[in-house]
């Protein structure tokens, strides 16, 4: 299967212009709900600050890691600074998990005994965060589609709109009917539906970082492909991983016939041009081998047998 390269383009420039407003538009609302939670005692409209936090904190390091990642490889970064996208992305969902797990937790303690809450307040400043974090889904969802660094601040955005949404009704039963612990009982739902997102989304990132295979490649149809090459009498110790998020490579040892041997550049030529075509890998370093002076019973993935491995030190 293809390398999916359906995503939308955004200008860089742009793109850091439609961030910088979301990190101003969170960082004022954040301070107006903590201030406003405080004041009228609701712990879902302190909780719903402490995601909007987070999100400008996300936002932040979502900003520095664009710039970062546009910077060109030198004698340090010789893969380039493509990967801090990533990063960026893994301590997002990271911080999601942990603002999860503590709401549940004080959510938890305030079902105990529901303190007073002041539903007007609950519901005017849910209602402002609503704005604020449908702006900001706006702002970043057609950036999200190409950028995983991206896609972890809309999650947040958009969970933030929910969680607005839950406010704004949390606020209007308090005010109707006094249920105090239904304040309480919102957090915890808002906590259990972040995380959600977090451990859905979090694989993606922890995957990339840990070189593992592109996800949307077949890596078999991939070793089937070298090895109908012309001239290719078998692959063995292929490595397939993403440089960047929409950057997938290949190295692997290619064994030819002798027939082959006598012309690797063209049969070096044409892996290439299959990798390219078939699979969208456009980086990938190859070592020949001569059938008769192959490796025997090597693996098809990996450097080698564990055993071998442990031989070397021995």
């Amino acid at each position: 299967m293809p390398h999916d390269h359906g995503h939308t383009h955004i200008d860089p420039e742009s793109g850091d212009r439609r961030v910088s407003i979301a990190i101003w538009a969170n960082g004022l609302l954040t301070v107006a709900q903590i201030v406003g939670g405080i004041l009228s005692g609701s712990l879902a409209l302190i909780a719903d600050a402490l995601h909007n936090f987070s999100d400008m904190a996300s936002l932040v390091i979502a900003f520095v890691a664009r710039k970062i990642a546009r910077r060109p490889a030198d004698e340090r970064m010789t893969f380039g600074y493509g990967r801090i996208e990533i990063v960026a992305a893994l301590i997002n969902y990271t911080t999601l998990i942990l603002i999860g797990f503590y709401l549940i937790y004080e959510g938890g303690m305030r079902m105990i005994d529901p303190p007073e809450v002041a539903g007007w307040t609950v519901v005017i400043l849910g209602g402002v965060a609503l704005v604020v974090d449908t702006l900001t889904a706006l702002l970043t969802y057609s950036m999200q589609k190409g950028s995983v660094n991206i896609r972890a601040l809309f999650l947040h955005n958009l969970s933030d709109a929910l969680a607005s949404v839950a406010v704004i009704i949390g606020g209007s039963l308090i005010i109707l009917y006094d249920m105090r612990w239904v304040d309480p009982a919102i957090t915890i739902g808002i906590a259990l539906y972040i995380l959600y997102l977090a451990f859905t989304e979090i694989g993606g990132p922890i995957r990339t970082l840990m070189l593992g295979s592109p996800p949307d490649i077949d890596n078999a149809a991939v070793v089937e492909a070298l090895r109908s090459v012309d001239g290719v009498a078998d692959v063995h110790h292929v490595h397939l991983w993403q440089m960047e998020e929409h950057k997938a490579a290949l190295d692997c040892h290619v064994v030819l016939t002798a027939g082959g041997w006598g012309k690797i550049e063209k049969n070096k030529a044409a892996i290439k041009d299959r990798l390219k075509e078939d699979f969208n890998i456009a980086h990938s370093s190859l070592e020949f081998e001569h059938e008769d002076r192959a490796h025997e019973n090597a693996d098809l993935y990996g450097h080698g047998k564990p055993e071998e491995e442990e031989n070397r030190f021995h």
